[in-house]
């Protein structure tokens, strides 16, 4: 075994993840180009803070879609004479083929290089989209709880609080358990989840377009055909063109992570939606005559975006977190699971000795949260200077 030297170890880095930055100063290009188009973010970018912020989050992003071409090894693949090798570590196999470990092996003899590139694939297959379906919940809820009021509001805001007083992790680690997982709750949880966000859309679609019933009726129908193919893929394990599929694990952490974020986002959406209801330009729509669902999709939603463009970005990372904290007590998606936390957990043993081993998806986890919680400060203040 032999290794690399450290300019050597760090041109094969930047080489492996060239890729990635060449995407990013391309899209980075762009965003400076059309800065005044992007609204917020456009806005944001103008601060260093959250600059930074955004260049952290859209890295992984791009590291996550892109881990497949990125990886020097099989995030799984397990080399014995590789076992807690150092980072830049080099072994010749009988058949000829040299191998590389850019950060050093795992316990098992695993790339950690290959494995944290993985981990961010794993964290953006659940994390954001549990975190948009929660917030689609929350704001099909939170509106009209907060337009209306009444009983409705007050069902509804006393199962939110139920949950909400309930320790969130021990609810997420109670909703992920194997009992729970091998029963039928969590294809119902996410059946009644993919609902909501279906009706809500209806009525935002149908206020929208209602004086167009043609052009309402196909969009309409596309939009319908779209969810119960999700629902259909995500839910039931049936998309008929083998494109949508998730893991029975998958779907239970998936399913985990928006029931949990679902009742703050609701109670956040009530409150901005209590607060908005009396301004001049709601009241100017009903002299006009427009329906409730009208006022709230497109008078009082759009109004309250920069709050919660700002929420969702920190429950992204609320997410990661707490994914990272099932991966490191050993309810990951899977046994063998690349995630962040898993591998940390792995590495923990051997901290004393061969710190790299937790250190590599330790930084990552941080880097990424870091990134989003810059990225939302810069978003809250600009929000606040509209």
């Amino acid at each position: 075994m032999s290794s690399l030297s450290f300019f050597q170890t760090l041109a094969t880095l930047l080489w492996q993840l060239g890729p990635v930055l060449g995407v990013g100063i391309v899209l980075f290009g762009a965003a400076a180009i059309m800065r005044r188009r992007l609204g917020l973010v456009g806005h944001a970018m103008r601060n260093p803070v959250g600059l930074i912020g955004l260049v952290l989050v859209v890295f992984w992003v791009l590291v996550g879609l892109m881990a497949p071409v990125l990886v020097t090894q099989d995030p799984l693949l397990q080399i014995t004479e590789m076992k807690n090798a150092l980072p830049a570590s080099r072994l010749t196999l009988p058949d000829g083929t040299t191998v590389t470990y850019l950060l050093g092996g795992d316990v098992l003899g695993r790339d950690v290089f290959s494995r944290a590139l993985a981990g961010a694939r794993e964290v953006l297959m659940i994390a954001p989209p549990a975190a948009a379906l929660a917030y689609m919940v929350g704001i099909a809820l939170g509106l009209p709880a907060g337009y209306f009021g009444g009983a409705f509001d007050a069902v509804v805001a006393f199962f939110a609080n139920a949950l909400l007083s309930f320790p969130v992790i021990l609810l997420f680690f109670l909703l992920v358990s194997p009992e729970v997982r091998e029963s039928a709750i969590p294809a119902g949880i996410a059946a009644v989840l993919f609902v909501l966000p279906a009706l809500f859309l209806t009525a935002a679609v149908n206020s929208r377009l209602f004086v167009a019933p043609r052009r309402r009726n196909w969009v309409l129908g596309l939009l319908l055909a779209f969810i119960a193919w999700l629902v259909a893929g995500v839910v039931f394990d049936a998309d008929p063109f083998g494109i949508v599929a998730l893991d029975p694990n998958i779907l239970n952490v998936f399913v985990a992570v928006a029931f949990i974020n679902a009742p703050t986002v609701f109670r956040i959406v009530r409150g901005a939606t209590m607060d908005l209801r009396g301004r001049d330009y709601v009241q100017a729509a009903l002299t006009r005559g427009e329906g409730p669902w009208y006022i709230m999709c497109w008078e009082i939603l759009p109004n309250a975006r920069g709050p919660l463009i700002v929420d969702f970005c920190l429950r992204i990372g609320y997410t990661t977190i707490l994914l990272g904290a099932l991966g490191f007590f050993g309810l990951a998606v899977s046994p063998e699971s690349p995630d962040w936390g898993s591998t940390i957990n792995e590495g923990r043993r051997m901290m004393t000795i061969f710190p790299h081993i937790a250190m590599v998806p330790s930084l990552c986890l941080v880097s990424f949260v870091l990134g989003l919680n810059l990225l939302a400060n810069a978003l809250r203040e600009e929000s606040m200077r509209d």
